[in-house]
């Protein structure tokens, strides 16, 4: 397996595009890194980088120490798996799998080997004399994944590989990349615009934006503890609620004044928040860290305020309540035997120690 490095990378395409600024990133030996951000901020041109599809205009690429800048694709032992599959209509499943193996001169035992080996790992044995078009979609991505396994790569590379494939089939298939990824102890790099696949199956996720990489961390501190705006309303499902409004003193009490309603700050985070009394600030809060005060019991009032429903979505085992202050919308996530209506004013608790503040003008974290 391999230890992949990045020192600030660079890419500008004609044009003077800059797709890719600057970006330093180790991914260890047996990592499952997860590239992830919104369409156009550079995490295919950065992964193509790393394939050697894509030459750096700038900076230096390291795969398990040596320098890979000017080595061509072939070359980089890696193997990448792509969006469209890309897999030989006219050839069956095995001989799509045993394609590159043959252009390098495999003895033949060696290759029948590897090949049923991977078809085993990915539960495609009964699959073997199919053609492509008699596959589907999930079938299909299983193949491009064997004809990357058999190769025995240093690295894995995944450009967005589920993206064509439908809900229930793409929770199954990330499932199944996972456990592949524990099952081979291999380095691997995943990109995706869906958050959910990255807090689901990276080691550490990179969330990139403008072809700058913003955070590094593992998921659960990217979820807790982002360290901007950006990452704060990226990462979650429902995304982070954002409310602007001043900090203020009353009796002595802390307070965020969002217009219309106001809650208390909590005294750990005065320290770090009493620099911008009297400004204005960013307040974020997520929502399930929002409570229907009916269901809470006894609630301090001055973390209670009352909002609108406006809409209502039911997702089974949650709901999810669309309110409005008047001043700002948010949303919470509320349990399923919660009955609001729609238009109804409704009194909701905020779990101000699970608050954040963010500066307006930065957006960097104040809090």
């Amino acid at each position: 397996m391999a230890r992949v490095v990045l020192e600030k990378v660079c890419k500008i395409f004609p044009g003077n595009v800059n797709a890719v600024k600057e970006v330093s990133l180790e991914i260890a030996d047996k990592e499952f890194l997860v590239l992830v951000g919104p369409s156009g901020c550079g995490k295919s041109t950065l992964l193509r980088t790393i394939a050697g599809l894509e030459e750096p205009s700038s900076g230096r690429v390291y795969i398990d120490d040596t320098f890979v800048n000017h080595v061509p694709p072939k070359d980089r032992d890696i193997a990448m798996v792509f969006q469209n599959y890309a897999l030989y209509p006219h050839m069956d499943v095995y001989k799509n799998m045993a394609f590159a193996l043959q252009l390098r001169k495999f003895p033949k035992a060696e290759i029948d080997r590897r090949v049923k080996e991977a078809a085993e790992i990915l539960g495609i044995t009964s699959l073997l004399d199919r053609k492509p078009k008699a596959l589907s979609g999930g079938q299909r991505q299983r193949v491009a994944v064997g004809r990357a396994i058999v190769r025995k790569p240093k690295a894995f590379l995944f450009d967005e590989p589920l993206s064509n494939l439908d809900a229930k089939m793409r929770v199954q298939m990330r499932t199944e990349i996972s456990k592949l990824h524990t099952r081979l102890q291999s380095t691997m790099i995943y990109v995706t615009h869906d958050q959910v696949e990255a807090m689901t199956m990276g080691d550490r996720i990179a969330v990139m934006r403008n072809g700058v990489i913003q955070q590094i961390a593992d998921p659960l501190t990217l979820y807790e503890k982002p360290t901007n705006k950006f990452v704060a309303g990226f990462i979650g499902s429902p995304p982070m609620n954002f409310m602007k409004g001043r900090v203020i003193k009353k009796n002595n009490i802390w307070i965020f004044d969002e217009g219309r309603a106001q809650v208390k700050i909590v005294e750990e985070m005065i320290p770090k928040i009493s620099a911008y009394l009297g400004k204005e600030v960013s307040f974020g809060i997520r929502p399930e860290d929002i409570y229907d005060k009916l269901f809470i019991g006894s609630a301090a009032p001055e973390n209670t305020i009352t909002a609108t429903v406006e809409v209502i979505e039911p997702m089974g085992s949650e709901v999810y309540l669309y309110l409005t202050t008047g001043m700002h919308s948010f949303v919470a996530r509320v349990d399923a035997h919660d009955r609001a209506e729609v238009n109804q004013d409704l009194e909701v608790v905020f779990n101000m120690a699970k608050a954040h503040f963010f500066d307006c003008d930065t957006e960097e974290v104040i809090v």
